[in-house]
């Protein structure tokens, strides 16, 4: 049998998770949670032997490319679709008092 939810453990969660629980919703929340250790301590009844872990339930892989710069460094083109230019760089409105 899985791990019984004592007042400790159950005061604990409610501290994380900044939850106020009155009597009657401490022992409901209780025996919810009791129940979900109980099934997860189900499942370490089958029978996993040769299983391989897995980490998605699809066999796709990320697929990496080099970071390859395509555009270079071309300052003037980019300033070009500025508003407002100013010695070289973008001149924004000022945000802070």
């Amino acid at each position: 049998m899985a791990k019984i939810i004592d007042d400790e453990t159950l005061d604990n969660v409610c501290i994380l998770a900044k939850l106020s629980l009155n009597e009657e919703t401490r022992e409901k929340a209780r025996e919810d949670m009791q129940k979900m250790l109980d099934y997860v301590e189900k499942l370490n009844e089958l029978d996993t032997e040769g299983v391989e872990p897995l980490s998605h339930i699809f066999g796709d892989r990320n697929v990496f490319r080099e970071d390859v710069v395509t555009n270079g460094d071309d300052r003037d083109a980019m300033l070009a679709n500025a508003p407002k230019v100013k010695d070289g760089q973008y001149l924004v409105p000022k945000t802070i008092g």
